[in-house]
C-alpha cells in the first residue's frame, strides 16, 4: 500500500493519494481542481490514478472531482447521505459515478475502503476507513477523517449558516456533531487520522499543526473530541460553537459551486503581462478589478492604481483575495515580481477565481507618478484621539476577529472581522468617515483597499494594536 498527504500551505489543505503497489491502482480523495499535481504523484511511484473521491462538498476550495471525471475514465466516489439538498449535482448523471451510504464498500485494487457517515460539519459528510488487504490486514489503518475530526480540534458545525447563510443550521449541526463523534468510541485505537486541514484553516478554531495523528491520541488530548465521548451534548453544542473564527466571504460561493459543478479548468494558460496604459483605460469598467499583490504595505498605502484591492503575496493572500473578491470580476494583478505570478494565479483559480487577464509589475506602477495613483491618509494610535477631536462624526473600525475585540478594545469602536466587512458593510452609516486598524496592519490595509474603492472616506491605521494609549482601550 502506497499512501502520500498532499500539502497546499495556502488553504492549510490536505488531498491523499492511495495506492494499491500490487495492481498499480490508486485513488485521490479531496484533491484541489489543478489535477496535475496528484497524476505525477502517481506516476511517479508507478501507479495509475483510477478514482477519485470526496469526504463532503467543500466550502473553502474548487474541488478536483469534477476536473478528474471529465474525461471519463475514472470512478468518482461522493455520498448520498444527507439528502437531496446535499447532493453534488454535477455527478448524478455521470456513468462512472458511485453514491456511497454509510457502511458502503469499495476496493481500489486490493486496499478496502469503507464509508462512515459522520454528519454535523455537513448533513452528507463522510469518511472512510482504509484496509490494506492486500497487505494482510483485516483491521484498518487509518481514518480518512475529511472535516470531521483534525489533529487536536473537530470539524465546525456552523459554517453552513456563518458562512452560505443557511439560517437554523448551526445548532442541529453541532447536536449531529456530537453523536457523530461517538462512532470514534469503538474504532481501533491505532487509526492514524488524516484529516482535510491543518493549522490555519477557518474550518475549524484549534486546528494543530501536525499533519497527522492516531485515534487513542486525540481521544486523550483533543478537547472537543473528550468532550463529545464523555460530556453532555449540551455543553458540547455550546463550546463548539463559541470562538469559531468568522470565514472569507468567499465560503459561501465555494459550496454552491461544488454542489453545481465548478468549469472544468484543463491546460489553462497563464496570464498575460499587460500594458500599464490598458489598465488604467479600464479602471472605471464595471467588473474590473486590480488586485495589489505587493508585499510591501507601505508602497500600496502610498500609492496605487485607483480602486485597487489589497492582499499581499506573502500573507493570507488566499484569506484577503477572497473576501473582497467576486467571482465574475476580471482581475489584473500588481506582483513585485514575475516569477509570483503562476502562483498567486493557482492560488486565484483554487477558490474560484478564475477571470484572471493579466498583470502589472511593481515597477512599472512605480514608474506611474503621482497623478495616475491614489493614497491612502495614515494615522497612528497616539495620534488617534487629536483626529477624532477634529472629526466628530468619525467611527473607529475593527476588522479584527471577534475573538480579539472582545480581549480588548478601542472606546466606541465597531467591530467587523475583515473577511466579513463586504458582507457586512450596510451596517456602516454611508456618511461617516471611517478609521480603520487591525492588530498589526496587514487586515486593515486589505478593509481600507476596498472602502475606499466603495467610495468611501478611510483613514489607516499604520500601527500595532499594542501601542494603543490606555486612554483610548474600552
Amino acid at each position: 500500500m502506497y499512501l502520500r498527504q498532499v500539502y497546499d500551505p495556502h488553504l492549510a489543505q490536505y488531498a491523499y493519494v492511495i495506492g494499491c503497489q500490487k495492481t498499480g491502482e490508486a485513488i485521490v480523495i479531496d484533491p484541489l481542481r489543478d489535477v496535475a499535481q496528484y497524476h505525477a504523484i502517481a506516476e511517479a511511484e508507478g501507479l495509475r490514478l483510477s478514482a477519485v473521491a470526496e469526504t463532503h462538498i467543500h466550502a473553502d476550495f474548487v474541488s478536483g472531482a469534477r476536473e478528474f471525471a471529465a474525461d471519463g475514465k475514472m470512478a468518482v466516489f461522493l455520498s448520498a447521505e444527507g439528502g437531496p439538498d446535499w447532493q453534488s449535482e454535477w455527478a448524478r448523471d455521470l456513468p462512472n459515478t458511485h453514491l456511497l451510504r454509510d457502511g458502503d464498500e469499495f476496493h481500489i485494487g486490493n486496499i478496502k475502503l469503507q464509508a462512515v457517515h459522520t454528519p454535523g460539519h455537513t448533513p452528507e459528510h463522510l469518511c472512510y476507513l482504509v484496509t490494506d488487504e492486500g497487505g494482510g490486514a483485516d483491521e484498518p489503518i487509518a481514518l480518512v477523517s475529511g472535516d470531521f475530526l483534525f489533529v487536536g480540534d473537530v470539524g465546525r458545525p456552523d459554517l453552513l449558516e456563518q458562512a452560505a447563510g443557511i439560517a437554523g443550521t448551526q445548532e442541529a449541526g453541532a447536536s449531529q456533531l456530537y453523536q457523530s463523534l461517538k462512532k470514534l468510541r469503538d474504532m481501533p485505537e491505532h487509526l492514524q487520522i488524516l484529516p482535510a486541514h491543518g493549522a490555519g484553516s477557518a474550518c475549524g478554531k484549534s486546528l494543530g499543526a501536525v499533519p497527522v495523528s492516531t485515534l487513542g491520541y486525540e481521544k486523550k488530548f483533543n478537547h472537543a473530541l473528550k468532550l463529545a465521548l464523555n460530556g453532555t451534548e449540551e455543553s458540547f453544542v455550546k463550546f463548539i460553537l463559541e470562538g469559531q473564527p468568522e470565514p472569507p466571504l468567499y465560503f459561501a460561493n465555494m459550496k454552491r459551486v461544488n454542489k453545481l459543478g465548478p468549469a472544468i479548468l484543463g491546460e489553462a494558460p497563464a496570464p498575460p503581462r499587460v500594458a500599464l496604459t490598458e489598465v488604467s483605460e479600464r479602471l472605471t469598467e464595471p467588473g474590473f478589478v486590480v488586485l495589489d499583490a505587493r508585499s510591501d504595505r507601505k508602497a500600496f498605502i502610498s500609492g496605487h492604481l485607483q480602486g485597487s484591492l489589497y492582499a499581499p503575496a506573502k500573507g493570507d493572500f488566499s484569506g484577503l483575495a477572497g473576501s473582497y473578491l467576486m467571482p465574475e470580476e476580471t482581475v489584473v494583478l500588481v506582483v513585485d515580481s514575475e516569477d509570483q505570478v503562476s502562483g498567486l494565479t493557482t492560488q486565484l483559480r483554487r477558490i474560484g477565481f478564475d477571470h484572471i487577464a493579466g498583470w502589472l509589475s511593481a515597477n512599472e506602477l512605480a514608474k506611474a507618478g503621482w497623478g495616475t495613483l491614489r493614497d491612502v491618509p495614515t494615522v497612528t494610535f497616539s495620534e488617534l484621539h487629536e483626529l477624532i477631536q477634529g472629526e466628530p462624526t468619525m467611527r473607529i473600525l475593527d476588522v479584527r476577529r471577534a475573538g480579539e475585540f472582545a480581549a480588548g478594545h478601542l472606546r466606541g469602536a465597531v467591530n467587523i472581522a475583515h473577511t466579513r466587512l463586504r458582507a457586512r458593510s450596510t451596517e456602516l452609516a454611508k456618511e461617516a468617515p471611517l478609521v480603520v486598524h487591525c492588530q498589526s496592519g496587514n487586515r486593515a490595509a486589505a478593509a481600507v483597499a476596498w472602502l475606499q474603492r466603495e467610495g468611501r472616506r478611510v483613514y489607516f491605521v499604520d500601527d500595532s494594536f499594542k501601542n494603543v494609549p490606555i486612554a483610548l482601550l474600552a
